[in-house]
């Protein structure tokens, strides 16, 4: 019975988190999304870290925990490299253009 409410707590928490982010990101001007990716780049690479603890953990599902941390190590280096690659080609639209 405690699995159960545990999973239902989580799914809530995962939800709620889901319909916040929502309403933040979409009350920031677009002129703010770039530089608040270039922040989140660092919210990755603790992701990242996290990931790698938890790939190289051994808990009871080892294989499960290591594939899915595998894959957050994955998806997280996916975004940092992301990130800023769009912050370089944001910041070459201020430099100076030579003839």
């Amino acid at each position: 019975m405690a699995d159960i409410q545990t999973l239902i707590l989580t799914i809530y928490v995962f939800v709620l988190a889901i319909f916040t982010g929502f309403e933040l990101i979409s009350k920031v001007p677009p002129t703010l999304h770039t530089p608040l990716m270039s922040g989140s780049n660092a919210i990755s690479g603790i992701t990242i870290l996290g990931a790698l603890i938890v790939a190289g953990g051994d808990g009871g599902w080892s294989n499960l925990v290591s594939l899915l941390g595998l894959a957050a190590v994955f998806f997280a280096g996916l975004n940092v490299f992301g990130g800023y690659v769009v912050t370089d080609r944001m910041l070459q639209m201020f430099k100076k253009k030579n003839k």
